[in-house]
């Protein structure tokens, strides 16, 4: 049991929502980072971050004839950033404004000799108050923050098994800062109609480029429910998958979201989280195949 808990830990939306939301606007800062390094790859597979064995990372990205990494630890509570030429700096994660944080990230990058302009403002949330600007978001709780890495390590391992049993297009498993979710998606070969946009603070052509083909999509996002949820959507939505009889209770329809939704609190009481979500995947995927007539 102790392990169980260890690698499925209990994660209550109310009692870290501030550190979660504070964290994500960090996130976006890192993320934005490596989407101006990095070049452009089909659905934003370049922006990404990724979830490694301290934390979450951009990978190497490449900048001024070198590499450069940086790294949220999230057991010792640093940002690294990592030079291939051997150069180092380090911030500490604490309760700290957003300001705070992208005043000493700036400083960090022009100090190891990066001049890298990013978009200094929020994406994907209601709030655009720029980075520099703000001091609102504060919260830092370090056991909280772990545990949901926790969490990230243990679904990534589930989604990289799914990922594995299809042979067609599919995306990395990767970790969207845009709306702090681990999600991997699969995909028809076929076109899909223009995404209609509307995403809070997201130019209508960021969705248009990211939903370009029919997807049958799926992830795990830190909102929602009691603790967080798995979810899963087909786009274009087919006639039908919300109603398709392959999935199975616990997991659920939710009309709000547009989403199959599976209660992360639910996965880590159940006597084998994996096969739980693992269910919930093959389950929502053969609902888009059939619905939509993938072949």
């Amino acid at each position: 049991m102790e392990m169980h808990n260890n690698t499925w830990p209990a994660l209550p939306v109310d009692s870290w929502i501030d550190t979660r939301d504070t964290v994500q606007l960090w996130t976006q800062i890192v993320g934005k980072t490596r989407m101006a390094l990095g070049p452009e790859v089909n659905h934003w597979w370049g922006v990404p971050l990724y979830v490694d064995a301290r934390g979450l990372t951009t990978s190497l990205m490449s900048a001024d004839n070198c590499g450069l990494e940086i790294r949220f630890d999230f057991l010792e509570h640093e940002l690294l950033f990592l030079v291939t030429d051997g150069s180092t700096r380090r911030m500490k994660l604490k309760p700290r404004t957003v300001a705070d944080f992208y005043a000493e990230y700036a400083g960090h990058l022009r100090d190891l000799g990066f001049d890298i302009a990013i978009v200094g403002t929020p994406v994907e949330l209601p709030d655009a108050t720029p980075f520099a600007e703000d001091t609102v978001h504060a919260s830092y709780d370090a056991d909280a923050v772990s545990r949901f890495w926790r969490s990230l390590v243990s679904a990534h391992g589930v989604f990289s098994k799914f990922r594995g049993e299809f042979r067609g297009k599919s995306s990395p498993v990767h970790f969207f800062w845009g709306a702090f979710d681990l999600a991997v998606t699969r995909f028809s070969g076929r076109p899909a109609p223009q995404h209609p946009g509307g995403v809070p603070n997201c130019p209508d052509w960021v969705m248009h480029e990211a939903y370009s083909d029919e997807v049958s999509s799926a992830g795990y996002w830190p909102g929602g429910a009691e603790e967080g949820v798995f979810y899963a959507y087909a786009y274009p939505h087919p006639d039908g998958y919300d109603t398709h009889r392959a999935v199975q209770a616990p997991a659920y329809w939710d009309a709000a979201l547009g989403e199959y939704v599976l209660p992360y609190h639910l996965v880590r009481q159940a006597p084998d989280p994996e096969t739980m979500i693992l269910d919930f995947l093959r389950q929502t995927h053969r609902a888009a195949v059939e619905t939509a007539g993938w072949t």
